[in-house]
């Protein structure tokens, strides 16, 4: 097959994975979940199998956002610094807080309680900029507040978990901050700098990226689904209501924030869609690493993942259909 259809046929998988991802994501975890029940269960299980290399799916993910990233994108987070910073705070200081009030409110303990903070932890996910995009949103500033997040993680994380999770249960915070310097931006940084200089990478980039990261989200969650068959009877209504109530938390902190600085009404549908929609998968793979005896706490996270990509899709839509008061950016 010539390279150009290989390259149409992978632009289509690309888009019926994305427009269905929803469908996919409740299909392979049903895979996951029966798996043994399933005549291939004679095969090793390819989910539990690749638990201890998620890091690395997580690693490759943030190669591809870095090299998709717009070389403008670096530049715009220091043109626009002051509304950067201003969401990023609002991001990293909400959100940790958030988690641990609705955690601690509705009496959530041990694992459960765990991987609740940890959603409220990790930086925005790449999913919020498609979504501004899909909301007539300023894009290039969703961007931004997702680049200064991801830059900021290794030391703005292991902060907020020091000062949430450490209440819970001891963890590493250098060891936490070197694993997001490495697997996080490091990549990112490394993805952006291989598509400045090479046409040819970047064009690569653009072909798989969105696969890649699609697959990463899905493999993530299927996997969690798999080493939690015996304990997903054990979610509870308190935990049912945490995830719900964090998420749209998040969403109208991040409105009302820019509302009180008088943001246009354009950037304030991104900041709403990078304080609601934390990088969960990001959050699933640092449970694993850092309270491998606690499998449960992955719940959240992949919770999370699910429902803040349903919620922020339902909110993307609503708003495509409403011009923001100040127009809609190029």
């Amino acid at each position: 097959m010539p390279g150009s259809q290989i390259a149409r046929a992978l632009q289509a998988f690309g888009r019926i994975l994305e427009r269905g991802l929803v469908i996919w994501l409740v299909a392979l975890c049903a895979v996951a979940f029966f798996w043994p029940r399933l005549p291939l269960a004679t095969w090793a299980d390819p989910f539990v199998a690749s638990k201890d290399h998620l890091r690395w799916w997580i690693a490759a993910t943030m190669l591809a956002i870095g090299s998709l990233l717009p070389q403008s994108a670096w530049m715009e987070v220091v043109r626009r610094w002051p509304w950067v910073l201003f969401g990023t705070a609002v991001q990293y200081g909400t959100m940790p807080l958030l988690a641990y009030v609705v955690g601690r409110g509705l009496a959530l303990e041990g694992p459960f309680l765990i991987g609740v903070l940890m959603v409220g932890c990790v930086p925005g996910a790449m999913a919020s900029n498609v979504c501004t995009l899909l909301a007539r949103g300023h894009v290039s500033y969703s961007v931004s507040l997702t680049t200064s997040a991801t830059l900021l993680s290794p030391l703005v994380v292991p902060t907020a978990m020091w000062l949430t999770v450490g209440r819970v249960a001891p963890f590493p915070v250098v060891g936490t901050g070197l694993e997001l310097l490495t697997t996080v931006v490091l990549p990112v940084a490394l993805g952006s700098l291989m598509a400045h200089v090479s046409a040819h990478w970047r064009r690569l980039a653009e072909l798989l990226g969105g696969l890649v990261a699609h697959a990463t989200i899905l493999w993530i969650i299927a996997v969690v689904t798999a080493i939690n068959r015996d304990r997903l009877e054990q979610v509870t209504l308190p935990l049912a209501v945490a995830l719900p109530a964090i998420n749209l938390g998040g969403y109208l902190s991040g409105w009302w924030a820019g509302r009180a600085v008088g943001m246009p009404a354009s950037m304030r549908r991104a900041l709403t869609l990078e304080v609601g929609m934390q990088n969960a998968g990001l959050g699933t793979v640092l449970t694993l690493q850092l309270f491998p005896d606690m499998p449960q706490a992955t719940i959240p996270c992949a919770c999370y993942t699910f429902l803040c990509m349903f919620t922020g899709t339902m909110l993307a839509r609503y708003w495509a259909g409403r011009e923001p008061s100040d127009g809609q950016p190029a």
